[in-house]
């Protein structure tokens, strides 16, 4: 491994992050800028190329799972409840295609989060406890391992996947994330 962000196999991934420190809810108070750390998993730079921008954690313990950039100084966060999660990870190569991109970006307003939409809270995982975000309304938990003040591993479990989605965020400053109006009918 030539530096300890960049792994050649997930297995190499893991047995970092089992040596990083564990991390409590509360240090992950506000804005986190996220990437993929590549493993050869199927959402490996998936996420970044339809705009992802990171995660948003609050301190009532809940969390904007999904926030994506829309232009340079703001963030929209999505409902991962609205994103077909079985097919994206089939179908993965097709995220990186404009087509899809443009698709997504079309699509995207439809999926705004009418706030946060995953809890955190410190669970047992891989023989830590550590902060972990479980979203509301997917089979999804990410887990959590400090790298220093500023850098955060995370793990994406799935439900019935042996692979998991590694990620780095980075704390970030603070980007204004519109307020969504519920729709009157």
């Amino acid at each position: 491994m030539s530096s300890p962000l960049k792994f050649e196999t997930q297995e190499e991934a893991l047995v970092f992050f089992d040596s990083l420190d564990p991390i409590t809810p509360s240090e992950l108070i506000g804005l986190w800028k996220g990437s993929s750390l590549p493993t050869g998993h199927p959402l490996d730079g998936a996420l970044e190329s339809l705009g992802w921008y990171g995660k948003r954690f609050h301190a009532d313990r809940r969390a904007d799972a999904l926030l994506f950039s829309v232009g340079s100084r703001r963030l929209v966060p999505l409902d991962p409840k609205h994103l077909p999660l079985r097919l994206v990870l089939r179908f993965s190569g097709l995220v990186r295609r404009q087509w899809f991109r443009n698709l997504f970006a079309y699509a995207m307003k439809g999926m705004w989060a009418r706030g946060p939409v995953a809890a955190v809270k410190s669970a047992e995982f891989r023989a830590a406890s550590s902060a972990a975000m479980i979203y509301d309304d997917q089979p999804i938990i990410d887990h959590f391992r400090r790298i220093d003040a500023d850098r955060v591993m995370g793990l994406m479990v799935v439900e019935g996947q042996s692979d998991h989605y590694i990620f780095l965020l980075e704390r970030a400053e603070e980007i204004a994330v519109p307020q969504i109006r519920p729709r009157i009918s």
